[in-house]
């Protein structure tokens, strides 16, 4: 069956929006940069130097006792290339969560055993991981990286597939089912584990993972989540897969007296999210060298705030990739800027809740809006 024409004629003025509500996020994200770069203060920071074999090294001076010690440079204490690194970083593990859960936030769904999947996905692939040891051959060490490769990012997929078949299957609502899944994925990683952290992996995989360029710029975390933001962007705004996400977040009944197949569609944008957390999980193994049941506790509140001040509706059919990233960045500034500006990090959680009420606060309000001029211009 054709596509409906209402896509095609809906579709310019909503990319309008969100070009608008994107570059509203870069002026915030500028914005809170200057204000930590003029506020944080400096901080005292090693020098290091990259010796012909590429081994970094302190660079040592002699003060005035005649004692050697590690030279020392004031830096300032956001604006500097090993913050803006680990930020780049962290942001990263969250924004490629995000763009999977923001594809489920637009088809007017929700997720909240994103966490749980991501800590069973870790589990999971840590388990396998194990078995190769940190010591094994370059052989036998690249075949147990696939197999660990396949057990976390299968897993993770496998978990979104039982959440999306659940919810069409049943035709209840993903607040609900999300919620059960929540629980039980993490207490089948608890029971995995016993509450243990698992590790000793191989080197191979962890020195992929690990690849540094820079002043410790972590360049497999941050080139993935680019890689996913410009699939997600790709899907959503170009495929015909991705404006029937729109549609069905708009307005499911219209879509589905259309011929769109809602059933089929909300299930692969939880096949997606799935995907995408056993991802991000898999860099988060590689990158720290370990994996336990507690792992992205509390990861559904970052995600799903990420999403939604990234510009998505949770009453559906708004919301895209780039917007969740953004949106990821601005959650791990307001975290990093907590630690810098020094404020107690158990007022963390509060601020990123507030920040959410507002972004939908904001969202109800432009809605609002929309329909006001609406209504005015039919008047």
């Amino acid at each position: 069956m054709s596509e409906p024409t209402v896509y095609r004629a809906a579709a310019p003025g909503r990319a309008k929006r969100f070009r608008f509500a994107e570059g509203g996020l870069i002026v915030v994200i500028l914005v809170l940069g200057a204000l930590l770069t003029l506020f944080g203060g400096s901080v005292k920071m090693p020098v290091f130097q990259t010796s012909p074999d590429g081994t970094r090294t302190r660079v040592m001076t002699t003060n005035a006792k005649g004692e050697q010690e590690a030279l020392l440079v004031e830096k300032n204490t956001f604006l500097n290339a090993r913050n803006l690194s680990q930020l780049a970083k962290d942001t990263s593990f969250i924004a490629i969560m995000a763009v999977g859960a923001t594809m489920i936030i637009i088809s007017g769904g929700i997720d909240l055993s994103v966490g749980a999947i991501y800590a069973l996905a870790s589990v999971a692939g840590a388990l396998v991981l194990q078995k190769f040891g940190p010591e094994g051959q370059a052989a036998s060490g690249f075949g147990g990286v696939a197999l660990g490769v396949f057990a976390c990012v299968g897993t993770a997929t496998v978990c979104g597939l039982l959440n999306g078949g659940m919810i069409v299957a049943l035709k209840v609502h993903p607040f609900i089912i999300t919620l059960g899944t929540m629980a039980i994925y993490r207490g089948i990683a608890f029971v995995l584990t016993n509450g243990q952290s698992i590790g000793g992996f191989p080197e191979v995989f962890r020195s992929i993972i690990q690849w540094e360029a820079g002043d410790g710029l972590s360049i497999v975390p941050l080139l993935t989540m680019v890689l996913v933001a410009v699939a997600g962007t790709v899907f959503l705004s170009r495929l015909a897969a991705g404006r029937r996400v729109y549609a069905i977040g708009g307005n499911e009944l219209a879509s589905t007296f259309s011929g769109i197949r809602v059933g089929r569609v909300k299930l692969g944008v939880f096949i997606i999210s799935g995907l995408v957390a056993g991802i991000s999980a898999l860099l988060s193994i590689g990158y720290y060298g370990a994996a336990t049941s507690g792992d992205g506790q509390g990861y559904e509140l970052n995600v799903i705030a990420a999403a939604v001040i990234g510009g998505a509706s949770l009453s559906g059919g708004k919301g895209t990739a780039l917007g969740a990233v953004l949106g990821a960045l601005i959650i791990q500034m307001i975290s990093s800027g907590i630690v810098i500006l020094r404020i107690d990090q158990n007022y963390s959680q509060i601020i990123i809740g507030g920040v959410v009420i507002v972004a939908v606060v904001l969202d109800q309000f432009n809605a609002w809006l929309s329909r006001r001029r609406l209504s005015s211009s039919a008047a």
